[in-house]
């Protein structure tokens, strides 16, 4: 897997205080993307032991609420797998923070996914330029939801977070 950055002490992308890992590839190409940069699988830098310690580090942090998975797109062929493993790990690891993540691919779609057993918050769909409302939190377009995924799995329906 590849990333563009680590954002620590983030307040826009989810709940509370929160490190970001900023992954490379996406194959959504959404118009007017806030990060066409992220797109190329092989852009960015090698994700190493020296950046999960990182990102370990600011999550040992008791201020930081937990981290929200973005990029260019977690769940692109590419990037899943080690998504999935880091996740665990943070489960694992760091029981009390929360894990959201960003991904152009639908509820639907995702929802039979491993990865999905440990998300709190999925924020789904494509950014659509025309559905644009600055007043929505955590999402660009009024199509993107933002998902409470253990709620939705134990009551096999779609459950939102309260924004």
């Amino acid at each position: 897997m590849r990333f563009h950055n680590i954002t620590k002490d983030d307040m826009l992308n989810g709940d509370g205080l929160r490190v970001v890992l900023w992954v490379a590839g996406c194959s959504h190409h959404c118009e007017e993307c806030q990060n066409p940069i992220t797109w190329n699988p092989e852009g960015g830098i090698p994700f190493t032991e020296e950046s999960k310690q990182e990102l370990f580090d600011e999550l040992g942090k008791s201020y930081i609420s937990g981290i929200t998975f973005s990029g260019g797109d977690p769940l692109y062929c590419t990037n899943e797998p080690e998504v999935l493993a880091l996740a665990k790990e943070i489960r694992q690891k760091f029981p009390g923070k929360t894990i959201w993540l960003y991904t152009g691919y639908l509820w639907e779609y995702v929802k039979n996914r491993e990865i999905v057993k440990y998300i709190d918050v999925l924020v789904d769909g494509e950014y659509v330029k025309k559905l644009r409302d600055t007043k929505l939190y955590w999402r660009g377009s009024a199509n993107q939801r933002v998902i409470d995924v253990q709620e939705s799995l134990q009551s096999r329906k779609l459950v939102l977070h309260c924004e």
